[in-house]
């Protein structure tokens, strides 16, 4: 009478082990993600707490080696280095989320209306996206810095509009995906409104995809600011920038080299810790990648 409940157990427990052991490399991947991008997000929320020298303070000495009291040492106008790369992480993580804000709410609204749009409408929408797609990230910044001026709100405004696009079209082949499955068109037989289609149908079928996406372009998106920083068109001085650290280091990167490799380092650790956390969000959103493993 014991053997049959135990056999079944013995199969649930395997069943449940097989389960555990398929989604250890996902939780691995996830994890591993979040550390690293923890790491720099909380270095970032310390910087606005607590910074060990004043941003303009340049008292430390031109060059100095890491050591005490400046532990990562001074850059070649004598500014501590670790409150540089602290400042450095906040304005990263500033323009990572302002970029993927900006981006995937312009880009959501223009793949919704390309979506449910008439054919000739889509097709123009598709093409002014291309157009989009295909102009340079750099120039656009370059554009909207001549109508602004070279600061961190024109970097985020330029990296998201070139960013918008991308989730743009991306919205647009998930939405027309979404809108020929038969349940559509039974939700719709059954009376229901197009604004309450999207919210209850297209948006919920549509999100992992995107959302891991817009994970990506967050990366990215730090990735440009700093190239931005570099060519001067990022967040000006005294606030850091890991690009215009970098920009400023490479004249004496064979004196000092903690100015370039600090810098370098993080912008390795914070995208790598991102594309992880994209990674480990698409094997648990995705049904299709969980049945495969």
């Amino acid at each position: 009478m014991t053997a049959g409940p135990r056999r079944v157990s013995g199969r649930v427990s395997r069943r449940v082990s097989r389960r555990v052991s398929r989604r250890v490399p996902r939780s691995a991947t996830l994890i591993a993600g979040c550390v690293l991008a923890g790491l720099v997000l909380a270095v970032a929320v310390v910087s606005f707490f607590w910074l060990p020298y004043a941003p303009d303070d340049t008292t430390g000495g031109r060059l100095m080696p890491p050591g005490l009291p400046h532990l990562l040492g001074t850059d070649k106008l004598g500014r501590d280095l670790l409150t540089q790369l602290m400042i450095g992480a906040r304005v990263a993580l500033e323009a990572g989320a302002g970029s993927v804000l900006i981006g995937g709410l312009v880009g959501l609204a223009g793949g919704l209306a390309a979506g449910f749009a008439t054919r000739w409408l889509d097709d123009t929408l598709s093409a002014l996206l291309d157009i989009l797609i295909a102009f340079p990230t750099v120039l656009l910044a370059m554009l909207v810095t001549a109508a602004r001026e070279a600061s961190l709100g024109s970097a985020i405004i330029a990296i998201g509009l070139a960013m918008s696009a991308i989730v743009a079209r991306l919205t647009r082949v998930l939405v027309k995906r979404v809108l020929a499955q038969d349940f559509i068109t039974a939700s719709r037989t059954s009376g229901t409104s197009w604004p309450r289609v999207i919210v209850e149908h297209v948006l919920p079928n549509i999100w992992p995809t995107l959302s891991v996406n817009l994970a990506l372009q967050f990366g990215l998106a730090v990735l440009a600011e700093a190239s931005l920083s570099y060519l001067g068109l990022g967040a000006p001085p005294p606030n850091a920038s890991w690009g215009r650290m970098l920009q400023e280091a490479q004249a004496s990167v064979f004196i000092a080299p903690a100015g370039v490799i600090a810098p370098g380092v993080l912008l390795v650790v914070l995208v790598v810790g991102v594309n992880l956390i994209a990674d480990g969000v698409r094997d648990v959103a995705d049904p299709t990648r969980r049945r495969t493993r």
